[in-house]
């Protein structure tokens, strides 16, 4: 059977989110996070990314990592676009060309978004948001997102989804990325193609029921 082993208070939510739209089974592994505990290595602590029983799957001790029926895989990505080609469907690239525009997307949102999206995001769940420094932070990473968010913009104002007219495993990959800007709203009203289309992929089902499980767990 499928595994996956993370949280889904981590960029697992990328590679669940697919599963929930393949309606595949699997066993999710829970894996948390060091940096979330305070004594990650204390006798009895939950398993997480310093453990060694996790270090043998993934020595990078990094989540998510997957295990499909003995085939190991780590980095979120990776995993999502390896999923997407085993199980077919409207959800994967028809041809060679629309996998290259897939890979493309999906490294831009790693590349140029993802650093600077975060900090907004960690910005607000800190709390910071309305002090001096975390508003400054803020701005710096908006400034950041300016070209990347508006080639998304002039996408998006032309097509209704990343690759090929359809939802796939691209969208996945980009909303991921991009939601974690999501909390300073002025990247998005200003930018109403963006908008539209983080909030249609939001609405799918799959993304309602991984959100779901995601607010369940202790945060």
């Amino acid at each position: 059977m499928l595994k996956i082993y993370g949280v889904y208070r981590s960029r697992a939510t990328r590679p669940l989110w697919l599963i929930e739209e393949l309606g595949i089974p699997f066993e999710l592994v829970p894996v948390i996070q060091a940096y979330r505990l305070k004594e990650p290595m204390a006798p009895g602590a939950p398993v997480n990314t310093l453990s060694a029983e996790f270090l043998a799957v993934n020595p990078m001790g990094s989540v998510p990592s997957m295990d499909d029926d003995g085939f190991v895989l780590h980095e979120s990505l990776a995993i999502t676009l390896y999923l997407a080609r085993k199980y077919g469907g409207d959800i994967s690239p028809r041809d060679i060309a629309e996998e290259a525009q897939m890979v493309q997307w999906s490294l831009f949102g790693a590349t140029s978004i993802e650093t600077p999206a975060l900090k907004i995001s960690s910005t607000i769940a800190g709390g910071k948001q309305d002090s001096e420094e975390g508003k400054t932070d803020i701005e710096v990473a908006a400034r950041l997102l300016k070209r990347p968010f508006d080639a998304l913009e002039k996408h998006l104002s032309n097509n209704s989804h990343m690759v090929g007219g359809r939802f796939t495993v691209a969208d996945i990959n980009v909303a991921e990325v991009v939601r974690y800007a999501q909390g300073y709203a002025p990247l998005f009203d200003s930018r109403p193609a963006l908008k539209a289309w983080i909030e249609a992929a939001q609405a799918r089902p799959g993304f309602k029921a991984m959100w779901d499980k995601r607010t369940a767990e202790p945060a």
